[in-house]
C-alpha cells in the first residue's frame, strides 16, 4: 500500500512539472499583446489612444502610417504599441519595439534578463 501511495505522488510531481515546463516554454514562444495607437494622441496623464487595428500594417514594423476612413479624425501615425497597460481606451509603460517587448518576456526565455556583474 506505502508503494502505491509512493507511486501516485511522485507521477502527480512529474505530470505537475510537466505543465509548469510547457506554461514556460509556451509563454516564450508567443508573441507580445500588442495594440494599435495614434502615436499622434500622447497624454501624459492616458498615454496613447488605441485605435482600429486596421489603422496599422500587419507585419508588425514601427512605421504604421494607419488612415481612418469616414467622418472621424484621419489616423495619420497609427503603430503597434506593445506590451502596455491598457485602461479605457488608452494604451500606456509599454514599448513600440517589438523585440524589446519579446525580451521583456517570458520565463526563461533567451535573450532575456542580466548577465550579472
Amino acid at each position: 500500500m506505502a508503494e502505491t501511495r509512493r507511486r501516485l505522488r511522485s507521477s502527480t510531481v512529474v505530470l505537475g512539472g510537466m505543465g509548469v515546463l510547457a506554461a514556460a516554454l509556451s509563454a516564450c514562444g508567443s508573441d507580445p499583446d500588442r495594440r494599435c495607437v495614434d502615436r499622434d494622441s500622447y497624454d501624459y496623464l492616458n498615454g496613447y489612444k488605441i485605435v482600429a487595428d486596421k489603422n496599422c500594417k500587419s507585419s508588425g514594423s514601427s512605421s504604421g502610417k494607419g488612415r481612418k476612413t469616414g467622418a472621424a479624425k484621419r489616423v495619420t501615425n497609427a503603430d503597434w504599441y506593445y506590451d502596455a497597460e491598457v485602461t479605457g481606451g488608452w494604451a500606456d509603460y509599454g514599448t513600440f519595439s517589438r523585440d524589446e517587448a519579446v525580451d521583456r518576456g517570458g520565463f526563461g526565455c533567451s535573450g532575456s534578463g542580466s548577465g550579472g556583474g
